[in-house]
């Protein structure tokens, strides 16, 4: 069977790497007191397109109403804090940017926690809440959810815009991981 949880687990990779290259941007900023901005405001970009609206997207208007359907609870439990934390990944998103602007010490402190805060949020999802989904959730909802899935990337993200977000990630790999 195929797991809608496999589709996300598969985007959080590409996520991580993002965040990777977000760290050395970081770190080479912290060696040299000099950044790029409009590189690092493409990397924001593909947080806010691709973890945010497209992967977090997928999460809050498809999965996770099918895992309440399913038992696993809201309020007071594992969903409503992946919620939680996607709410404080969109704040610190918000931080860099006003950080790019206006004070990058506040752009790295921001960036830190948002890295932080998406690696150990990754981990609760893949080992904890995704593993009890796929338990509950019955294969023909699976697929809906696939279906879903793809669609929501279309609509959310466009043609071609995925392919787009892995070349930026690609090239930017290949800048700061590679170096």
């Amino acid at each position: 069977m195929n797991y809608a949880s496999e589709d996300l687990i598969q985007e959080h990779e590409g996520i991580l790497y993002g965040l990777q290259i977000l760290e050395k941007m970081v770190e080479r900023y912290n060696r040299t007191k000099s950044i790029n901005v409009d590189e690092v405001n493409e990397i924001i970009n593909f947080f806010k397109l691709f973890a945010d609206k497209c992967h977090h997207g997928k999460e809050e208007g498809l999965l996770f109403p099918e895992m309440e359907k399913a038992g696993i609870p809201k309020e007071n439990g594992p969903i409503g804090q992946m919620l939680y934390e996607h709410d404080e990944g969109r704040k610190y998103i918000k931080s860099m940017e006003e950080g790019l602007d206006k004070n990058l010490d506040f752009f790295v402190e921001n960036a830190l926690q948002y890295i932080n805060l998406l690696r150990n949020h990754i981990i609760k999802e893949n080992t904890i809440l995704f593993p009890l989904g796929d338990r509950r959730i019955p294969a023909d909802v699976q697929k809906h959810l696939l279906e879903a899935f793809e669609k929501h990337e279309e609509v959310v993200m466009g043609k071609g815009t995925h392919d787009e977000l892995h070349e930026l990630l690609h090239r930017f790999g290949k800048k700061y991981i590679e170096e």
